[in-house]
């Protein structure tokens, strides 16, 4: 009997929340779709990747009253899918496929789209986070960047690779073949010069290197393979220099329209330019999007910036909290506990590119002079490196959250004020446990 009524209080507990959700799972070349059994005599469909197959597909869930539907984030197979449904009313939830795997016996993609329709129903699935659309249009544009950047290190490399089979060791003397001098030697090369002390003539004044030493690193074979290996590898990295400063266009159009202020941001540290920042003033752009100057945090420059605003806007209201922004972006302690024992406190594995991004504007706190860079270095006396650069992107995140949603500028007190408040806090501990073994702290006034 008592069996009996704690059964029934627990499915009293389990109220559909959602009667009119459906769920989708997604594939490549067709997608299955399950809505409410009593909605249709068939309520498992299949419908084609085809564009005309989704507009049906969206077309029969209007017809079934469906108002709330959930997806699997399969690849990128889901994005026409999401963006047509959204754009037909329908609230759509991208859920993670981690959340709805290990489900005994359920391996079809018709019960995994029925599973998909129950979980929903209950309110089981929280949808993933994906910023407004506009916002998305500058993420992608950002990622499109970002993925040029990498085609031309590739090309770098093979520059370097075509030199080297030559034997010509222009980077034992020169350290960067794509900086002003080496690109200059490189092209007298590929133009028919052969002379080493012509070429090392071509050298900056700021290149530390002699004109003796540059001359004899270019003493090679002049193979004729590799000589065209390394003008294809110029003519591609000249290909990738035109598509940044198209794709720096786009993303100067996009800021615009997305600009919720005048004015521009006011002067801080005089700070060296990102070799691969766009051309154009990305600095002001930012301010103008988002009312304040992220690049005042130390370690955050205008890539960073857009990296981070790219992937999550200048809107945090769907972050209950700075916390919740840390979980999101993967850069909080792990809550593994049983039995009341803390299991672990690892950070969970996420391939988050804004905390990506903050990971590295965190490595280059290393020699700062601020309150975060004093921060960084006592996080590396405490624990290993990886673990000193996660705590510090989760400072910065957190910095970053109230400067967009307070709109207030960031002021850096310096390290010696870090210093002194670590030094309060230390006394402070150490007078409550005197104080709890019946013992008082005296101060030394004599000089150490």
């Amino acid at each position: 009997m008592a069996q009996r009524k704690r059964a029934a209080t627990e499915a009293a507990t389990i109220s559909l929340t959602h009667p009119n959700a459906a769920g989708i799972d997604i594939g490549s070349a067709s997608h299955f779709c399950a809505v409410p059994p009593d909605r249709d005599e068939q309520p498992v469909r299949e419908f084609a990747s085809f564009t005309a197959d989704l507009q049906r597909l969206a077309d029969w869930l209007d017809a079934c009253n469906v108002d709330t539907v959930a997806m699997e984030s399969t690849g990128v197979y889901w994005i026409p899918l999401y963006e047509l449904l959204e754009s037909r009313g329908f609230t759509v939830l991208l859920v993670n496929a981690r959340h709805v795997k290990n489900v005994s016996g359920r391996k079809s993609d018709v019960l995994d789209c029925q599973w998909l329709q129950q979980l929903m129903s209950f309110g089981l699935l929280h949808g993933a986070f994906r910023p407004g659309d506009q916002v998305c249009v500058l993420r992608a544009l950002t990622r499109q960047r970002a993925t040029i950047l990498r085609s031309q290190g590739r090309f770098v490399q093979h520059m370097q690779k075509a030199l080297t089979q030559m034997n010509i060791q222009l980077a034992n003397t020169i350290s960067d073949i794509v900086g002003e001098t080496g690109q200059k030697i490189v092209r007298a090369i590929l133009a028919g010069e052969r002379d080493g002390l012509a070429l090392a003539k071509l050298k900056n004044s700021r290149i530390h290197a002699s004109t003796e030493d540059i001359a004899k690193s270019l003493q090679g074979n002049w193979r004729g393979e590799h000589l065209f290996a390394l003008k294809q590898a110029v003519d591609a990295f000249d290909f990738c220099v035109r598509q940044l400063l198209e794709c720096d266009g786009q993303i100067q159009a996009q800021l615009q329209v997305l600009q919720s202020c005048q004015g521009a941001p006011a002067k801080g540290k005089k700070r060296g330019r990102a070799r691969n920042a766009p051309k154009f003033d990305l600095r002001t752009q930012l301010f103008q999007m988002c009312g304040v100057d992220l690049t005042r945090i130390d370690g955050v420059d205008v890539t960073t910036a857009l990296v981070v605003v790219s992937e999550v806007g200048s809107d945090m209201r769907r972050f209950a909290s700075d916390k919740h922004f840390a979980s999101w972006l993967g850069l909080c302690p792990g809550t593994k506990i049983t039995g009341g024992k803390v299991m672990s406190g690892k950070t969970k594995r996420c391939a988050n590119r804004a905390a990506q991004a903050l990971r590295l504007a965190a490595a280059a706190l290393r020699s700062s002079k601020s309150a975060l860079g004093a921060y960084y270095r006592r996080m590396c006396a405490r624990m290993d490196r990886a673990k000193a650069v996660t705590a510090a992107a989760h400072k910065l995140a957190r910095l970053i959250y109230a400067m967009l949603t307070k709109g207030e500028e960031y002021t850096d007190r310096g390290q010696d004020y870090f210093e002194e408040r670590y030094r309060q806090r230390v006394l402070h501990n150490l007078a409550q446990r005197a104080k709890t073994m019946g013992m008082q702290l005296v101060p030394n006034e004599s000089p150490v």
